[in-house]
């Protein structure tokens, strides 16, 4: 099944039911309102959704509608947590390489993570927001899971279990204020403003083949203003797979239903694929050339994630936002 959230004027927005190839969609408010609705009572309300989107497939639905992502919220406006990992270890090995230190151990045995910003995300065409050039604006390309109840002290295949819906995510950061955060010995806070994800959620027998092993065998596209910057297997590379991120977040508390769990920004560990942050393809330039050539995010940049499905239609919708900065005088 595919979701979204349409904007109504409320916190939570409008569940509706889109077409496998995103053409059309249909409201749920005969099953549910919201997708929270859903995820808290997945084993009755999942089978009545399943029917309404064979029946929209098949063309056969009543009030079906043109799809426009426009129109999209992030398909869990509001998420009770949501925590990023890292998933792609190489970035942190990148930054201890530029610093002349050996990637700790520590960082192979387990996945870092981090509590992010789920109260407030952004829909897949909301501004990047940000008050100044100068706070070192970067992009995040990466995929997130939405789960369902998990238990504490869950094992990585029964957190897999968990998993409801798949979606893509922009985890925007600011890296010079990133930096100073890290010099008062403060995790990121405040350089973690809200993040974006795609218009749509799908559950992972849309994947088909491409689900295994906790992990998405497709390619993440990202693009800078218009031009390829990323062309990378969201599974090469990927060291920790999301029964793990999944089982590490509860290992001493249990996650609700609701919860999004963010896989980091993707990448290959030589670069040869692109780079899906541009903190990254600053690393690689300072170690190749002993500086950074490559600026951050301007006010107009355009950027653009999309993934494609294992028929080459777009899986989830683009996530496509546009850099605004506001005035010194907003400060």
């Amino acid at each position: 099944m595919k979701f979204a959230t349409l904007k109504d004027g409320s916190r939570d927005g409008q569940l509706v039911v889109v077409s496998r190839d995103l053409g059309t969609a249909h409201y749920a408010t005969g099953i549910a309102h919201r997708l929270q609705q859903v995820l808290d009572d997945w084993g009755f309300l999942a089978p009545q959704l399943q029917h309404l989107y064979d029946s929209l497939n098949a063309g056969r639905a009543r009030h079906a509608f043109p799809f426009d992502p426009r129109q999209c919220m992030a398909p869990l406006p509001r998420a009770c947590q949501c925590i990023e990992g890292r998933a792609y270890p190489h970035h942190a090995a990148l930054e201890c390489r530029l610093a002349g230190a050996e990637p700790p151990e520590a960082l192979r045995r387990a996945p870092l993570l981090r509590q992010a910003t789920g109260d407030a995300a952004l829909g897949p065409h909301d501004d990047i927001v940000a008050v100044s050039e100068a706070l070192g604006i970067d992009f995040g390309a990466g995929l997130a899971v939405v789960t369902g109840d998990v238990p504490r002290g869950s094992t990585p295949a029964q957190a897999l279990d968990g998993i409801r819906l798949v979606m893509l995510a922009n985890t925007v950061a600011l890296r010079s204020l990133e930096a100073m955060e890290r010099e008062r010995g403060q995790a990121p806070l405040q350089s973690r403003p809200a993040t974006a994800f795609s218009p749509v959620a799908v559950t992972l027998d849309e994947l088909g083949d491409a689900w295994g092993q906790g992990r998405v065998h497709l390619t993440l596209q990202t693009a800078w203003n218009g031009r390829k910057v990323g062309l990378c297997d969201a599974a090469e590379g990927m060291d920790f797979d999301f029964g793990q991120l999944i089982a590490q977040a509860c290992q001493t508390r249990a996650l609700r239903a609701g919860s999004i769990v963010g896989s980091g920004p993707v990448g290959h560990p030589d670069g040869t694929k692109g780079y899906a942050s541009i903190a990254e393809k600053r690393c690689l330039e300072a170690l190749q050339d002993g500086q950074p050539a490559t600026g951050y995010l301007q006010a107009g940049d355009t950027v653009r994630i999309e993934m494609k499905g294992p028929g080459g239609q777009s899986l989830c919708g683009a996530i496509d936002q546009t850099v605004v900065v506001l005035a010194e005088s907003q400060e």
